[in-house]
């Protein structure tokens, strides 16, 4: 499926050169506002596997290994959307590379701090999202958040800030793709235990709330209009605040791991994917009268042969602030 702006439509499927690795949020998608997507992109070991609406497939290698025996994994690719440009950012165990939009030239490479004897836990990058006007953010393993600032040419990028609030490896980032209201934050961050942080991006990043996490990672994370959307590990998908931390919504989304979500900002129509084979549709919205949010399944797709013809789950009945919780219609 396509996010055309203002919602979700099935095309022809594409055929990529490799299978796509089992990691979070692995397919990125250049899609300018009201054109059909430019290129897609999907993680596979070490390389990054390219298509276009026309041509081949290509392959984007990761960078930093001495030799083909130590090459690194790749953990993540987007492509980063600024006013002034458009950077596609790969991320691997070893750094953060980025490349002009189509993949051809290199234009900066940030190595991580690796040491020499390694831990029992693993250094990784992963997590990646534009910010603000020129900012681009991307996560760790070690909790930290690395803050690139991008000039609008050229490869004179360079580390501003490193934003560390979270303990356990950052797993997604999220930009505000609508209109946050006032006092809002306009960039979340979300960890392996579940964790939330809530920014302010400018020539600082501001933290401006923390949900504590309750021991389910939040594998991919969203935010729209001051709603924070984030899917977890145990399948649910809980609406947040972006303003004040509070939980304004859960629904049992998917029996297995949620992979990724997707957002169609002009709409509000949320796509997730998961373990369990099957793609939704979701449509959020708030009540103007009652300022409750509201979550209806609009569409649901099974990817496995198993699972055609399935039916489609009951609408779910807009959900209460004071409940947060989500009931069949009747």
């Amino acid at each position: 499926m396509a996010a055309a702006g203002t919602g979700y439509r099935r095309e022809r499927a594409l055929a990529l050169r490799n299978s796509s690795s089992a990691l979070y949020n692995n397919l990125t998608v250049l899609c300018p506002p009201a054109r059909p997507p430019r290129a897609f992109g999907a993680v596979h070991g070490t390389t990054l596997s390219l298509l276009g609406p026309e041509g081949p497939p290509r392959q984007l290698p990761a960078r930093g290994g001495g030799s083909a025996l130590s090459t690194p994994l790749l953990t993540q690719a987007a492509w980063c959307e600024l006013p002034a440009r458009v950077l596609l950012v790969l991320t691997s165990q070893r750094g953060v590379q980025m490349y002009e939009a189509d993949g051809s030239t290199l234009v900066f490479w940030h190595a991580l701090d690796v040491p020499e004897h390694p831990a029992a836990h693993s250094v990784f990058a992963r997590g990646i999202s534009a910010a603000g006007e020129r900012f681009i953010c991307v996560g760790t393993s070690s909790g930290a958040v690395l803050v690139f600032d991008i000039p609008p040419k050229g490869t004179n990028v360079t580390l501003s800030e490193v934003l560390e609030q979270h303990r356990d490896p950052v797993t997604d980032i999220a930009a505000e793709q609508g209109q946050a209201p006032e006092a809002a934050g306009d960039l979340v961050t979300a960890d392996d235990s579940g964790t939330l942080c809530l920014w302010s991006t400018g020539e600082e990043f501001t933290l401006l709330g923390r949900i504590p996490g309750s021991g389910c990672t939040c594998s991919s994370v969203t935010l729209w209009n001051g709603i924070v959307a984030a899917g977890y590990g145990n399948g649910q998908i809980r609406l947040w605040e972006a303003g004040t931390g509070q939980l304004r919504a859960q629904v049992s989304a998917h029996a297995r791991w949620i992979y990724a979500l997707d957002l169609a900002p002009l709409t509000g129509k949320l796509l997730s994917g998961a373990e369990d084979s099957f793609v939704h549709v979701w449509k959020l919205s708030r009540d103007p009268d009652t300022d409750d949010v509201e979550v209806s399944l609009g569409l649901g797709q099974g990817c496995g042969p198993w699972s055609r013809g399935c039916p489609v789950p009951a609408l779910l009945r807009p959900l209460s602030r004071r409940s947060g919780t989500a009931t069949p219609s009747a």
